[in-house]
């Protein structure tokens, strides 16, 4: 079993990388050898052979979070013997917006405490202080936290063993349920669609109604928790499909919090056309809204991996040794100043065979 925060280098069945990534929304504790990882990984080295691969992990960014917030309170033997933690996901995600954020507020990331919320089909928050995630929403599994589109979020263990003990399901069926038929689409009992269920809240359907206001206050009361666990906030910034999308729903978060100072300017929130901070000018805390550039932050670690292994026939700015170009990644490890506002989009990184 291959824990999902390892970032060590090593095989993958025979295909040698330097890491091995496990998707946040496909990651399952079970033998790596069955993962579609391995799969690609084997493509790929037939198709380019000699080429180095890297992938990065989603759980990468939340993996050094203080034992206090990564720890459950179950017996020993599960902490030590079996792995059992919270890992967090959505690690490039939050990385990114951190990244960004900081950049737009004109202040180095070392000195800010961020509350980073990626809010799509999944969805979670980090807080992320002086660069580092310090707490996170999500568990063991990506279904712990918020609640999702399509997903419960956290509920209470003890639902699980009454459903199994006292109406007979079972474990694969309550899997099921809580990772494919709850959330947003269990509430509304319509759609996990957030435009949808506020399109139909607005004309007047009750359970659309109540779906969006247990996800809305959910997300509220996360970040207020995250915002705890630093003692303090410089901002929440929005990502992900909803986050960035809907200006209703960031309204709503923002609204509820009771924290001085965290206001939503109405009309710069709606003119926002891409990456921007959409609270009052001057005023602190700041709210953001950045685009979720997963690809992006992925060819910053790329670009950092091999700059730091020229065993592995790279040099410098993503090139081997022979001076041909491979991966084409943004310029820079830690700035993201080229990066381009949401209206214009980029295409993601391309390895190019040789």
């Amino acid at each position: 079993m291959l824990p999902p925060h390892s970032k060590s280098s090593g095989k993958v069945g025979d295909v040698n990388i330097l890491a091995v990534s496990v998707g946040s929304s496909r990651i399952k504790l079970r033998v790596i050898d069955d993962d579609d990882t391995t799969l690609a990984t084997k493509d790929h080295r037939d198709l380019g052979p000699g080429v180095s691969q890297v992938a990065c992990f989603d759980t990468s960014f939340p993996t050094d979070m203080p034992v206090r917030a990564a720890t459950y309170a179950v017996l020993r033997e599960w902490r030590e013997e079996w792995g059992i933690r919270r890992f967090g996901f959505h690690g490039l995600s939050h990385d990114w917006a951190s990244r960004r954020a900081a950049e737009l507020l004109g202040r180095p990331r070392g000195e800010l405490a961020l509350v980073a919320t990626h809010i799509g089909a999944g969805a979670s928050l980090a807080a992320v202080e002086g660069g580092h995630s310090v707490d996170t929403t999500m568990g063991f599994t990506p279904l712990e936290g918020i609640v999702m589109a399509i997903r419960s979020g956290s509920i209470d263990p003890g639902l699980v063993l009454w459903v199994q003990q006292c109406k007979g399901l079972s474990a694969d069926g309550v899997g099921q349920i809580l990772e494919r038929k709850s959330g947003l689409l269990g509430l509304s009992d319509d759609s996990g669609d957030l435009r949808k269920v506020i399109s139909a809240a607005d004309a007047g359907g009750h359970e659309a109604h109540l779906a969006y206001e247990v996800h809305a206050y959910r997300i509220r009361t996360s970040v207020a928790a995250m915002v705890a666990a630093m003692g303090g906030i410089d901002g929440p910034v929005f990502a992900g499909e909803a986050g960035e999308a809907s200006a209703r729903l960031r309204a709503d978060t923002c609204a509820g919090l009771g924290l001085p100072g965290v206001e939503i300017a109405a009309s710069t929130d709606r003119g926002v056309g891409g990456d921007g901070v959409i609270s009052a000018v001057a005023v602190r805390p700041a709210v953001l809204v950045v685009e979720a550039r997963e690809g992006l932050e992925i060819a910053r670690q790329v670009r950092q991996l091999l700059d730091l292994h020229p065993c592995c026939g790279m040099s410098g700015g993503g090139r081997r040794s022979d001076g041909r170009q491979l991966l084409q990644v943004p310029e820079g490890e830690e700035s993201v100043s080229d990066a381009p506002v949401r209206a214009e989009g980029v295409s993601p990184p391309v390895a190019v065979p040789t």
